[in-house]
């Protein structure tokens, strides 16, 4: 895949290319407007599997779809029926090119399913509470992959393809694990073995509610350390990225979403897969469109609602978190009700108009709300009436802002502005700019920092406790 640049402005100007091992017969083999991905040959090099976030390759900001071309270039065909809800993240050839392999975003997991190499029903030949990540087939016809589960952080499995699959016959040579519809995967790696012995784990479960408009949202409620039946906890609502991303069963070691440390300080912990989501068809995703705060944040409040019907949230200790698109919906959560007690937003976007300009990519921005704010009859209306900044006089929440000074997603001017207006309305509030980082903070001790400061104010505002921070090591040996 080659595009004229490397800016992600400009993804969508990329093509698939094809050559010749010493470099010559270079031909282009697609000609759209989007943005391919997952790219690999068949076995016999006559066609090109590719995965683009399109139907028919004019029109983007959809879940990601399975596309074969002609490796000598022609006529895109979609693989992926109409009825699949599901994101295709990765596609490949079977060793004999029959069939075709998935990695798909299924929502709260990700899963391995197959279809025929000519389109047609895809099927699911893993299933569980996990992600997957690493996924290779080997020469063999075996598939390699890495399971991160809740109480794992991940290990290395292998499944053998029932033989049909593999082009080979019953008998003699029976496949190693048992064949199925479902496979029956072998681990291999023991990393983390002991770890529950070790340490306090915290329990995470999916849990569907109904939004406001009666459509089934699904998430995943992560209990405290040590809770029991009938305690009510603080709860706090963790959002996404993306938006068009999920939240998924694993262990949840991250700067955004640190599970265990969390659960570790008696929260409970709410990952909704808000509208816009991916993993539950286009409809759901592309709700955003024209409007990006028609249902997502609704979504939000009414998951929330659910775990307090379930007994577990305490209603008068929630908090709100997120970072990037998360903390689009933490900027616009504090705006909408005054209901959570703190919050803390990162990298999140106040002004949708200035935004538009400020960042690296604009690709989703002109879909959501209509056109771009430089057009001739700009809808400029709507990006204002979608910008958190529109209601900032409303916000009562003490919210914390976190960004990185080299931040060319969401820079730190919108970060700046929500902060600005906090104060001086006479809210409760903090920023941090972290020098050198950019969208995604990666020096250790300012994901330290990031940890210590939000549990910190959340202590402070939500809990009436003292927080002890936690030091970094001492550097040396």
């Amino acid at each position: 895949r080659r595009a004229p640049n490397p800016l992600l402005a400009d993804a969508e100007k990329s093509e698939i290319w094809a050559m010749n091992a010493d470099g010559s017969g270079v031909i282009q083999v697609t000609s759209n407007k989007v943005e391919e991905g997952s790219v690999s040959f068949s076995p016999d090099g006559a066609a090109i599997l590719y995965t683009s976030a399109t139907l028919d390759g004019n029109g983007t900001y959809y879940n990601e779809k399975v596309f074969v071309v002609p490796a000598t270039g022609g006529t895109s065909k979609r693989l992926t029926p109409d009825d699949v809800t599901f994101e295709a993240n990765e596609a490949k050839f079977s060793k004999d090119g029959q069939t075709i392999y998935i990695h798909a975003n299924v929502g709260v997991s990700s899963q391995i399913f197959e279809m025929p190499v000519g389109g047609g029903k895809a099927t699911a030949l893993t299933s569980g509470e996990h992600s997957i990540g690493g996924w290779q087939i080997a020469p063999s016809g075996e598939h390699v992959m890495v399971l991160d589960t809740a109480k794992n952080p991940g290990e290395v499995f292998v499944a053998v393809p029932p033989a049909p699959a593999r082009g080979g016959k019953r008998g003699a040579k029976a496949p190693a694990l048992p064949v199925s519809s479902t496979w029956v995967l072998a681990q291999v790696s023991k990393l983390h073995d002991g770890l529950e012995k070790r340490f306090a784990i915290p329990r995470t479960e999916r849990i569907t509610w109904k939004g406001a408009d009666g459509v089934t949202v699904e998430g995943l409620l992560t209990y405290p350390i040590g809770f029991t039946a009938g305690q009510r906890v603080p709860l706090m609502v963790s959002t996404h990225g993306g938006p068009a991303a999920s939240d998924k069963f694993g262990f949840g070691a991250s700067t955004s979403t640190y599970l265990p440390v969390m659960a570790a300080n008696g929260y409970a912990v709410l990952r909704p897969n808000y509208r816009g989501s991916t993993g539950y068809g286009d409809p759901f995703l592309r709700d955003m469109v024209g409007h990006y705060f028609a249902n997502a944040h609704l979504d939000v409040m009414t998951g929330t609602d659910a775990v307090i019907a379930m007994g577990v949230a305490d209603p008068d200790r929630l908090i709100k978190l997120g970072w990037s698109g998360g903390g689009h919906m933490t900027n616009k959560i504090i705006t909408f009700t005054d209901r959570f007690k703190a919050a803390s937003s990162g990298a999140g976007a106040a002004n949708w108009v200035s935004m538009y300009a400020q960042s690296d990519v604009r690709t989703y921005r002109t879909p959501w709300f209509g056109g771009t704010p430089w057009q001739k009859d700009a809808p400029i209306d709507v990006y204002w009436a979608n910008s958190p900044l529109k209601d900032i006089a409303n916000v009562k929440t003490p919210t914390l802002f976190l960004v990185g000074e080299k931040d060319v997603r969401v820079p730190p001017p919108q970060s700046v502005e929500m902060h600005r207006g906090l104060k001086a309305n006479g809210v409760p509030t903090k920023l941090f700019m972290a020098p050198r980082e950019p969208h995604g903070w990666n020096e250790l001790r300012h994901q330290l920092f990031k940890m210590n400061v939000e549990l910190e104010w959340f202590d402070r505002y939500v809990v009436k406790r003292g927080y002890a921070w936690e030091k970094a090591p001492e550097s040396g040996s």
